[in-house]
């Protein structure tokens, strides 16, 4: 499988009154995960959007293992678990600068026409980055 990864500084602003990152910050670095593998795989959901169509999460978990610090960079890795042309479900893994697993989590996406909300068939309307998608996913399985 096709696991992509970008490095995150902690910033201050990202951690709470125990100098912890706050929880919710890890699905802001989910994302930033995700659009990197979106490049990745050359492509760019800045232009998915332009063209008109949205891809909403309609589910997301976080299981938290380790807390990460302001100063300390983390690696997010990112994979495509899930895909089947209408559905696609990103895994997300967090390393601590020493190599340990501080989060994981998932998130669930679906697309859909920006002006009307409503769901597409990616595949559909996007065939070569569903291509890529299914080229991604299978080199795992």
């Amino acid at each position: 499988m096709f696991v992509s990864e970008v490095k995150v500084d902690v910033r201050y602003a990202e951690t709470d009154q125990m100098g912890v990152v706050y929880h919710a910050n890890y699905l802001v670095w989910f994302e930033i995960g995700r659009t990197t593998l979106i490049k990745d795989l050359g492509f760019s959901y800045a232009q998915m959007e332009k063209d008109g169509f949205l891809s909403p999460v309609i589910d997301a978990n976080i299981s938290y293992k380790k807390s990460m610090r302001f100063g300390e960079t983390a690696t997010v890795r990112t994979w495509i678990d899930f895909y089947d042309g209408f559905r696609t479900v990103y895994s997300y893994e967090i390393l601590n600068p020493e190599g340990e697993v501080a989060v994981t989590g998932q998130t669930h996406h679906i697309c859909v026409k920006k002006e009307t909300f409503r769901p597409i068939r990616f595949k559909n309307y996007f065939p070569e980055w569903h291509e890529a998608y299914e080229k991604a996913k299978k080199q795992g399985e």
